[in-house]
């Protein structure tokens, strides 16, 4: 087994930014946005196995909450008006952490990689690292879904977050294509010592959240994920269990509130504006002839 070389100091992270940076979060601005007087546009409670999608203006706010008590949500997140636009969870790893919180930004993909929402509010901050190396609000896994318990257990179960996630867009006219990795909110995830990726029963407790802050005006679906707060975890249908089971996955779930909000002061939002794409000039180094007068011979 490769052993660390301790007279080497521990390498940096990869993505680093000075302040100022659109990788830094500028704090009193999000708390500002955090603390001020809010007026509620929508509210809703998520029902256990279920998946919702719903929109969000650009400037507001949406809390995500557990009403009673620990559970799990699997989150998308896309632009409202162009859904190519999406939340991209593996370059939101690399540039902030493997778990997320308060001033994080989550950030959407090629070829638009701005902030597509940043991160104002955790009541879980604290939780920090456990002593299995866990943290929480998990950027690690994706969300479950019904191939791969079909590849595992052979059954049929159609209320896993992907499936949940599917329904949830259909009206607004996104399809299974459009379902990406998710942000999972409430769960506590790790890479074990041989790099396995484990799950811990969620810390939530009732009336725990988790704020973001719309940088642009997006479609957000959530999934109450058929796990629950994963204190039981199996593939398979999960629902009442086997006689004599300490307990089903089912015994495990309760719902999720979703509440959006707007700023009853605009004022606090001076100065701010949606993030712009990078300046690419695009073409990717190539000099390509679009027709006969640009070069191009038969």
């Amino acid at each position: 087994m490769a052993q660390s070389d301790r007279s080497h100091p521990p390498p940096q992270p990869a993505y680093q930014a000075a302040p100022g940076s659109i990788l830094n979060a500028d704090r009193s601005f999000y708390d500002s946005v955090a603390k001020a007087e809010r007026i509620p546009t929508d509210s809703f409670t998520l029902p256990i196995r279920s998946g919702r999608a719903w929109q969000v203006p650009a400037g507001h706010i949406v809390r995500i909450s557990t009403p009673d008590g620990p559970q799990v949500g699997d989150l998308n997140i896309w632009n409202l008006h162009n859904p190519r636009e999406r939340f991209w969870a593996a370059r939101t790893r690399q540039l902030h952490a493997s778990h997320v919180s308060t001033y994080d930004r989550l950030w959407s993909c090629l070829p638009y990689l701005r902030p597509i929402v940043t991160i104002i509010g955790d009541s879980l901050a604290d939780y920090g690292v456990d002593q299995y190396g866990g943290r929480c609000h998990d950027l690690l896994g994706t969300r479950c879904d019904p191939y791969v318990n079909k590849m595992l257990t052979g059954d049929s179960y159609d209320f896993h977050c992907h499936s949940n996630l599917i329904r949830a867009v259909v009206p607004f006219g996104l399809t299974e294509f459009d379902v990406h990795d998710v942000l999972n909110v409430f769960q506590v995830t790790g890479l074990n010592a041989e790099g396995k990726y484990f799950m811990e029963a969620s810390p939530a407790k009732k009336g725990d959240f988790i704020e973001f802050f719309a940088e642009q005006p997006v479609l957000m679906a959530l999934s109450t994920c058929p796990g629950g707060d994963l204190s039981t975890w199996g593939w398979g249908e999960g629902g009442a269990g086997e006689e004599g089971e300490k307990k089903s996955m089912l015994e495990c779930c309760r719902p999720l509130k979703v509440e959006v909000f707007r700023l009853e002061d605009a004022s606090v939002l001076k100065g701010w504006k949606e993030p712009e794409v990078p300046q690419y000039r695009g073409s990717h180094g190539m000099n390509v002839p679009v027709g006969e007068q640009q070069g191009c011979r038969s």
